[in-house]
């Protein structure tokens, strides 16, 4: 691998691991704690996301336990959680809220599947920027004549497969949340 691809390596690295945490909070069938991590509770006067004012657990395969380290804050979790519409049915069981996952329909498997591909589509773009980075520092290189003409060939030839590899990597993420958000 040459030292342009090397030192971008960080990016290609972060562009995947955000499309993976970005991807996580979809709703599949199963229960996951994932789901939350987006949402913030009014807490003494603060915005706080869940994991710092509760342990969210799961209980089975459809519903999560979320146990509020405060129980003067359980009523504020609740609401967060309601007002994020995620779809969960909330029950208030005074020291716990049970947040079960109703199943999902077709259209709306459907539907995330589309939310999926946005992402999918989002992470390329992030990838092919930081590729079009890449080869402008290449072209400036050889056009400074650090390096020869074949060389600018081989560097380009070697990112291309590398950002094609990184495509790859990402599609293969997506079709396995695919098929964990179509199986039933």
């Amino acid at each position: 691998m040459n030292k342009y691809i090397q030192d971008k390596q960080v990016e290609f690295v972060k562009a995947i691991d955000f499309f993976k945490k970005d991807i996580s909070n979809l709703r599949t069938g199963r229960a996951n704690p994932a789901i939350l991590d987006g949402i913030c509770a009014e807490a003494y006067g603060v915005k706080t996301s869940l994991a710092g004012l509760a342990s969210i657990s799961v209980v089975d395969a459809r519903s999560l336990v979320i146990t509020a380290w405060d129980k003067n804050i359980t009523k504020d979790i609740e609401k967060a959680i309601v007002v994020a519409n995620l779809g969960l049915s909330i029950v208030n069981e005074g020291d716990k809220i049970r947040a079960t996952i109703s199943p999902l329909t077709e259209e709306n498997r459907r539907e995330l599947v589309k939310k999926l591909n946005e992402k999918m589509e989002t992470a390329r773009i992030s990838l092919r920027q930081i590729r079009d980075e890449i080869k402008e520092v290449i072209e400036v290189a050889f056009k400074d004549k650090e390096i020869n003409e074949d060389d600018k060939f081989r560097f380009i030839k070697e990112l291309d497969e590398a950002t094609s590899n990184r495509n790859n990597e990402v599609k293969e993420i997506r079709d396995k949340k695919e098929e964990e958000i179509m199986t039933i």
